[in-house]
């Protein structure tokens, strides 16, 4: 028995393969499958199954083009119903894959369709659970994104989520090995530890939604307490998990033609497309396209993508460095941006060449910065999570965070110059370029932001609560 967890750190999402005497099952499967396929080939194995945890919200899974090139046989828990041929397990339904098996427990509550995967090693002995985001490490499953009932709550969802933990896992062995979908900096939950494999015994020892004398209501109470709102494209990509979506070949042909300047200009101005601009944010900020918006490939790309631009068939146009324009659309595919009409030739090298017009960001180094505004005492805003803030922040800033940015441009100074800044630049550096497109040219990013800003004389404020 061989269990392999892939991890994709954008996301913060685990998907496995797991191979028993030449039949593999794989769980939560990212969109883009030759890995997979590789990879059992290589095993001289045949993908038998791919078991789905739930209608994933953050990420589109690679279920349907997996199996249509492998042939497995998709597998969801109970109450599922999908555009497409599955196999809607029974709860307690169990699967043979080569010398072990593995049970569907139905653990709904996080959605409710929710199933954790048990498997049993070929003597039969519990082994392990794949807890899709019904149990995370650290935390469980928000019961705030399931396309439920009118007549069904949160708080409904939090208390059917109680039952599951405590009536199917844990009265498991604390030996057990829990094996997540997700990890820290996922939108699914809000507690995550950094781990991303843990011992049950461990997580009932730590996890507050574990604690064994924890009643029902405090668990409601903790688990929706403090619940930041849910990005908007998750709805789109549960639809596209569920219904059924465009095969990555063919999106990633779509958004691989190449664009003269001429040409990508007339396709913005014909398409109304986003240009989304994904080189570092150095590069970005010394010159860019007017009216484009930044996101680089190298930081928390796709889930930034989701929360900013949020509607998954808005044309997009790229800017990307030489050789990465393929990474870039498998990577918007991942979050169901599928609708990538192509990118400019030459990057923005060519676009300058060509005598376009060009904009670009006042951007200063902190010790800079920490002079200008003892001399000026403009407003500062801060646009890190809540958490960073209330951890420690500089005495005269303003919060607002970069994903509320779209609905909280009034709270940006339209006359009074200001600046802006997140933990090390790359999140400002994204809230310039939609202050920008959206007509503000009166602030200044500051450069390696609050990690750099620390290291100045500037006066601190520790330990706010919000």
């Amino acid at each position: 028995m061989n269990i392999e967890q892939i991890y994709t750190g954008c996301l913060a999402q685990g998907a496995y393969y797991i191979e028993s005497n030449g039949e593999v099952a794989i769980i939560d499967p990212l969109r883009e499958t030759e890995h997979y396929l590789a990879r059992a080939k290589h095993d001289g194995a045949e993908i038998k199954y791919i078991f789905e945890t739930h209608f994933h919200a953050d990420f589109v899974s690679g279920h349907i083009t997996l199996a249509a090139k492998s042939g497995a046989t998709i597998v969801y828990g109970p109450t599922a119903k999908t555009g497409y041929k599955s196999h809607v397990a029974k709860d307690g339904e169990v699967f043979q894959l080569g010398d072990i098996t593995i049970t569907a427990l139905h653990t709904p509550g996080h959605t409710m369709e929710s199933t954790t995967y048990l498997l049993k090693d070929k003597y039969g002995k519990d082994h392990c659970i794949f807890s899709g985001d019904t149990l995370f490490l650290g935390d469980v499953g928000r019961p705030d994104l399931a396309q439920k009932a009118a007549t069904m709550t949160q708080e409904d969802l939090a208390g059917i989520l109680f039952d599951s933990l405590r009536n199917k896992i844990m009265p498991l062995a604390d030996d057990l090995i829990v094996y997540p979908a997700h990890g820290a900096g996922s939108a699914c939950g809000k507690n995550m530890m950094k781990e991303t494999v843990d011992t049950l015994g461990n997580q009932k020892r730590m996890n507050y939604a574990l604690r064994p004398d924890m009643t029902r209501e405090e668990f409601i109470t903790e688990v929706t307490d403090g619940l930041a709102p849910p990005p908007v494209y998750f709805p789109m990509n549960v639809a596209m998990n569920k219904d059924g979506y465009e095969n990555l070949d063919e999106v990633i042909k779509q958004g691989s033609r190449a664009l003269s300047p001429v040409e990508f200009e007339a396709a913005a101005n014909e398409t109304q497309a986003v240009i989304l601009d994904t080189r570092h944010q150095s590069d970005f900020a010394h010159g860019f396209i007017p009216q484009s918006i930044f996101i680089g490939i190298d930081g928390g790309f796709a889930p930034w993508v989701g929360a900013l631009i949020q509607d998954v068939k808005q044309p997009i146009l790229l800017v990307a460095d030489e050789g990465r324009v393929e990474e870039v659309i498998t990577r918007l595919s991942r979050v169901g941006f599928d609708n990538t009409i192509g990118y400019l030739d030459g990057g923005f090298e060519a676009w300058n060449a060509a005598n376009r017009e060009v904009d670009s960001l006042r951007s200063i180094p902190a010790t800079e910065f920490e002079q200008e505004v003892n001399e000026n005492n403009l407003p500062i805003i801060d646009v890190r999570k809540k958490g960073e803030w209330s951890t420690q922040h500089l005495a005269d800033a303003k919060h607002v965070c970069l994903s509320a940015i779209n609905d909280s441009l009034a709270e940006f100074p339209k006359e009074e110059n200001f600046y802006v800044h997140c933990a090390g630049g790359y999140r400002s550096v994204i809230a310039a370029s939609i202050l920008k497109m959206r007509g503000y040219h009166n602030f200044t990013d500051i450069a390696g932001g609050f990690d750099a800003i620390k290291n100045t004389n500037l006066k601190m404020a520790e330990g706010v609560t919000l």
